[in-house]
């Protein structure tokens, strides 16, 4: 594929370039999507199936299982993601269909969660646009301008047993079936969780009634937490590295936020399968209409992009710490280096 793509080092290009330069890969297949939501759907089903006939054997087998259907269960709710963005199949009916199906399985309202995820892209490290579809993030002059319970909370809020614990399940269990956060958007959020609620319970309540109430809990519960947790991991490294890219105001551009601000987390082959591609983030930002499949062969036509914001497993560990923006030195720093700043305090 012949495209003119720009040739000036990576942090010196036009980030709207290489947006208009990845519209060839926006087309999706047909025949590849059907296959990709087929697939991932029979193994999500026969793992759970597995997993309740291993109660009878162990139960230590049967959490073993739950690491696959973990990831299955992400990879459905990135084929959810994808439907939000219009880019899993051509038409938006499909689309839309597919999305509120796979929402009542991974336990998103559709509706709900595409209207918060346009809005993350929409201001995605932009200063001025915190607070919906994102990760709460402060700067240091605010975190050091609260009080030593507006710290405390936010401090709390970034622990890691609470972002990557409580958390995910706080989400998807609760947060997820009553959209109080952005009640005054109207009334279609509500339609949205409450309708994928009804069809939520009516699920539950017959797969209680065939395979018992506790074997449903015993089964059901880990694959959820697991891939809960997998997946506010997963968002978390996609945008909170040291190197990420904030800005605000004029000094905002969303086409460079999305190459400077989204990571390429680089996971071993198995794992991108899992979760569908979207470690290569900074790719799905600049053009939110590639299909998943499609991802890595932007990498292939364009191995240039590889090595932006590259991160791999060992290096992602590392990003845990970081909580605040430094406006001085543009990057995320910890609590500690945080703290060290505190004598230049101007709102303290």
């Amino acid at each position: 594929m012949e495209i003119d793509t720009p040739s000036a080092p990576m942090a010196e290009q036009d980030a709207r370039a290489w947006m208009k330069a990845l519209k060839d890969y926006t087309k999706p297949s047909l025949p590849r999507s059907l296959f990709e939501l087929g697939l991932t759907a029979t193994l999500f089903i026969a793992c759970w199936v597995l997993m309740w006939l291993s109660l009878g054997v162990s139960y230590w087998l049967c959490l073993l299982l739950t690491l696959p259907a973990g990831g299955l269960l992400v990879r459905l709710f990135l084929i959810q993601h994808d439907c939000g963005h219009g880019s899993f199949f051509h038409k938006k009916s499909v689309n839309d269909l597919v999305g509120r199906i796979l929402g009542v399985v991974t336990l998103t309202p559709y509706e709900l969660w595409r209207h918060k995820h346009a809005l993350h892209h929409a201001g995605s490290g932009n200063l001025e646009s915190r607070g919906i579809g994102d990760i709460e993030t402060l700067t240091v002059r605010e975190y050091q301008g609260k009080s030593f319970m507006g710290r405390l909370r936010y401090w709390l809020y970034r622990h890691p047993v609470v972002l990557f614990g409580i958390g995910p399940a706080y989400i998807f269990l609760v947060q997820h079936r009553l959209p109080i956060s952005i009640m005054r958007r109207g009334w279609k959020p509500w339609i949205s969780a409450m309708t994928t609620n009804v069809v939520i319970a009516l699920i539950v309540t017959a797969m209680m009634w065939l395979v018992g109430v506790s074997s449903f809990l015993l089964v059901q519960l880990p694959v959820t937490l697991l891939a809960a947790t997998a997946g506010v991991w997963l968002f978390y490294v996609q945008h909170q590295f040291e190197d990420t890219h904030w800005a605000e105001g004029k000094d905002w551009n969303r086409h460079e936020a999305a190459l400077h601000g989204s990571s390429h987390y680089e996971l071993p082959a198995v794992l991108r399968w899992f979760t569908a591609n979207i470690g290569i983030h900074h790719i799905h930002h600049l053009n939110a209409r590639i299909p998943f499949y499609r991802l890595g062969r932007v990498l292939r036509d364009h191995p240039e992009l590889a090595g932006q914001s590259r991160l791999t497993i060992r290096e992602s560990l590392r990003c845990v710490p970081l909580a605040l923006w430094c406006e001085d030195e543009q990057k995320l720093v910890s609590f500690a280096e945080a703290r060290r700043r505190r004598p230049n305090r101007a709102t303290a």
